[in-house]
């Protein structure tokens, strides 16, 4: 893969700089790294952004909790200290990220190896044309709206987007893709959210986690491992607020598989995010974390309602309005 787009950069009079890592080399570095050689190495890496004009991310570990043993405080350093790097290609370079299929993957999935590849290609060719005339209409309905209230088992959340930017994800940044997002006003979340998706956050693995909001804060948070959750959320004060809210919708995306690349896109769901806001739909929070968090509101994981300014707009999964319908799973995969 990498050969070929080499290849591929050539073809189009581009100058490939090729870098790759293994993630046992990365636990390495970052069990003993000290904060001068942080320092240095961002310094480094940052100045060798600034040059690059696009960037292709190929990622895929035969390991995802290769770092759960790196101790919470070095990950928080490393992920301060590399914050202007990410900002610098997320904001500054064309970008595009996507996995590799491995046997891990295919583990995490609950799949054969073979039938994984299957599912992978079939994800990733998804024609995001489709998408198109829905995504665009749930932008303009998204800009439009002040209050959202979502609820479900174990959820009951109110806040305001008002005047935040809508962006839609239709195949440029990520592949798979398949959602829009926003932000919410940063001090306008309140209630409860319980994530039936578990998630994979600096090499430790999370189940039900759940969060309660006061004027914006997280004000308690627990789950399988509440103490390391509660370390990242303490990580800075913009943690423990909420800096991006989206809609996940890719028709062929249904079951959380622990890679946030595929489980935010899953059909029926949203996803909530402590920490950092992007700069397209920014309400202001910064900080060195972004977590995105799945809730799968599919009736076969418990059903839930989403509400755009008290009118229904999505139920157990499912837009509702005619005007966001074709955004559902089964009109996406209906043959024409």
């Amino acid at each position: 893969m990498t050969i070929a787009l080499v290849r591929a950069a050539r073809k189009r009079g581009a100058t490939p700089f090729v870098q790759l890592q293994r993630a046992p080399v990365s636990r390495e570095l970052a069990l003993h790294v000290t904060e001068p050689q942080l320092r240095l190495l961002a310094r480094h890496e940052l100045a060798r952004m600034k040059q690059m004009d696009a960037y292709i991310g190929v990622r895929g570990s035969h390991n995802i909790t290769e770092q759960a043993d790196v101790p919470t405080d070095r990950m928080k350093l490393i992920a301060k200290k590399m914050r202007p790097l990410q900002d610098q290609r997320v904001q500054k370079t064309k970008w595009v990220v996507l996995r590799w299929p491995t046997p891990a993957m295919a583990q995490l999935a609950s799949m054969s190896t073979e039938a994984f590849e299957d599912f992978f290609f079939e994800v990733c060719t998804l024609d995001y044309r489709k998408l198109q005339q829905g995504m665009n209409s749930l932008k303009k309905l998204m800009e439009r709206t002040d209050r959202v209230e979502i609820a479900g088992p174990g959820t009951d959340l109110r806040f305001s987007i008002k005047k935040i930017p809508a962006v839609i994800c239709g195949g440029d940044r990520n592949i798979p893709d398949g959602e829009v997002f926003t932000a919410p006003v940063r001090d306008s979340v309140n209630g409860f959210v319980t994530f039936n998706a578990p998630t994979i956050y600096q090499g430790t693995s999370f189940d039900h986690i759940r969060l309660e909001f006061e004027n914006g804060k997280i004000v308690k948070a627990t789950s399988n491992q509440t103490k390391k959750l509660n370390d990242v959320l303490d990580a800075d004060a913009g943690a423990r607020y909420i800096g991006e809210f989206s809609l996940g919708f890719n028709p062929h995306i249904l079951h959380p598989m622990r890679d946030i690349l595929f489980d935010e896109k899953i059909a029926g769901s949203f996803h909530f995010t402590p920490g950092q806001a992007y700069e397209t739909a920014d309400n202001g929070n910064r900080s060195q974390v972004h977590w995105d968090m799945v809730n799968i509101q599919r009736r076969e994981y418990g059903g839930g309602e989403i509400y755009f300014d008290g009118k229904l707009i999505r139920k157990n999964g499912e837009f509702v309005i005619p005007l966001l319908q074709s955004l559902n799973r089964a009109r996406l995969l209906k043959r024409k």
